[in-house]
């Protein structure tokens, strides 16, 4: 080929391997060169330029540079001394190496090993994270028709092992669920169940056994709310009067439904809370209930709020909202439709707020009844105001059985609007729900009975106060109290006042000249304040 050519052919393949070692250095040494104007961390990258990213060279990157660069000298036969540059080069190279990758844009590591490990640290539950338990992924099917219970059951025990957990019933899905306790006390504190589907009861007997009191419970929890906008129904129409046909002289006591089977004469509270403590409910509704709506026990510092009940105004017996030995109870924004009280507060009740409530249909806001089977009732410190009844029993009421003991006091029902109600004012110490009550001389006491601007329409009697004989009802005052007949031609029953003692504070409508002005004469009174 002669000395020219081999010359030419060399300078060729120079050329070629010049281009590729050039193209190489700048792709993969680009980030080396900037290496003063950034901060490597093992997680972020600081720039101090515009540049956004530098990246090291990999180990076959300076295979490469190594290989070409040999092979380079020897087809140019250029000796080591004369190419120190080039090695100083590929030492830099290697050296390089031994920085992190960095992506100053995305804030992350690069390369797939560690997107590995992002995917593998998200998977850790982190601290202070709470986590969710959704009901589905615990083997429920939602169709409305499959028993879901044993899903409901096994979601609720991995949350309760997890502090601030959450229990997730989705939106879209129906879940047939049967009696069910969600128990402590043994439960992580502060877990919520996220209520956005839809929970029905059984309608079969079978799912009742012998009759129980409660359909869903949530006992000796710390820190338990139930919220969404999803709906709890109980399908009662199996277990009221209306559907069923209750048999008195049944000797198992069941209720024979029309599809032929028999429900058990006890019916059950739809959702039912006990001994617990920091309860919240809210934006949830119940409705159908076989018996009480919702019911607190033993509970304390709950919040109530968004809430709805219910149930066709002649279902039996399905309270709105029941409580019983609780304290520190805040009512509000609230409706509340159902076939018994709104709200009833029983024995044992003290520090209760409720405003902004709907009521009705139902038989209005009561205290008790109380002192039933001659029992001990106390309940103090009770406000009730800002409400609205239409076509209710009774607007505010006290109601208690003869033979009981204990108290009633310091009570408040102010900003009451009435429509349509029978009687929008009472106080009876002769409640009796069955055909005749035994006469008995003691009773639970009533004292410090507020009531203020009360206004609207009623269509039996604007004012029963029905008071012990052998103790009667004590500081008793009426304000701005305004209630008129809803047939102005027919002229209604007028107040009635028996053994009420207290004060008119201002004129009112129509004339409530029965209450005894001042305070009874009788003793006994004190001992059953001090009693509570």
């Amino acid at each position: 080929m002669g000395i020219f050519g081999l010359k030419m052919k060399r300078i060729a393949i120079f050329q070629v391997l010049a281009s590729l070692l050039y193209s190489t250095c700048v792709n993969s040494c680009f980030g080396l060169l900037y290496l003063p104007i950034y901060r490597c961390h093992p997680t972020y990258l600081v720039p101090t330029d515009h540049r956004n990213r530098r990246t090291h060279l990999s180990f076959s990157s300076i295979l490469f540079f190594f290989v070409t660069s040999s092979t380079f000298m020897k087809m140019c036969r250029v000796k080591l001394t004369n190419n120190v540059a080039l090695f100083v080069l590929i030492g830099l190279l290697f050296l390089s190496s031994s920085f992190e990758v960095c992506s100053a844009r995305e804030g992350k590591h690069w390369g797939s090993n560690k997107a590995s490990s992002r995917r593998q640290m998200a998977a850790r539950p982190r601290a202070g994270s709470s986590a969710t338990f959704n009901v589905l992924d615990y083997g429920a099917r939602g169709d409305g028709r499959t028993d879901d219970t044993k899903a409901f059951v096994a979601a609720w025990a991995a949350a309760c092992k997890v502090e601030a957990s959450t229990v997730m019933v989705p939106s879209g899905s129906v879940f047939l669920v049967g009696p069910i306790s969600f128990s402590g006390p043994n439960c992580q504190p502060n877990i919520v169940f996220q209520l956005d589907g839809k929970i029905i009861a059984p309608t079969s007997s079978g799912a009742w056994g012998s009759g129980l009191l409660q359909w869903i419970e949530f006992t000796k929890l710390k820190g338990i709310t139930i919220r969404g906008k999803g709906t709890i129904d109980g399908q009662g129409s199996v277990w009221w009067n209306d559907s069923p046909t209750f048999d008195p002289k049944a000797e198992d006591g069941t209720i024979s439904t029309e599809l032929g089977g028999k429900m058990p004469g006890t019916k059950p509270t739809a959702l039912r809370f006990y001994g617990s403590d920091g309860v919240i409910v809210t934006g949830i509704t119940i409705q159908n209930s076989a018996q009480t709506h919702l019911k607190f026990d033993a509970c304390t510092s709950v919040q109530v709020s968004g809430f709805s009940a219910s149930s066709p105004g002649n279902s039996p017996n399905t309270d709105g909202i029941h409580l019983q030995n609780s304290q520190d109870v805040v009512i509000s924004s609230t409706t509340l439709a159902c076939g018994d009280d709104c709200v009833s507060i029983q024995a044992g009740c003290s520090n209760i707020y409720i405003h902004d409530v709907n009521c009705g249909p139902g038989h209005g806001i009561s205290i008790g009844g109380l002192g039933r089977d001659n029992s001990k009732a106390c309940v103090s410190n009770i406000t009730v105001r800002d409400a609205t009844m239409q076509n209710t029993l009774t607007g505010v009421r006290i109601k208690t059985w003869q033979g009981g003991s204990g108290a009633v006091q310091q009570v408040m029902f102010s900003n009451i609007q009435v429509s349509e109600v029978e009687t929008p004012i009472m106080i009876d110490q002769f409640y009796c729900d069955k055909g005749s009550c035994k006469n008995q001389s003691s009773a639970v006491a009533v004292s410090g009975i507020n009531y203020v601007n009360i206004r609207g329409t009623y269509t039996v009697q604007p004012v029963h106060f029905a008071c012990s004989d052998s103790l009667p009802c004590s500081g008793v005052t009426l304000s701005t109290i305004e209630l008129k007949s809803v047939q102005e031609n027919h002229r209604l029953g007028g107040p009635f006042c028996w053994e009420t003692y207290g004060e008119l504070k201002t004129a009112t409508e129509p004339p409530i000249n029965c209450l005894e002005i001042g305070k009874p004469s009788k003793a006994g009174t004190h001992s059953n304040f001090e009693s509570c």
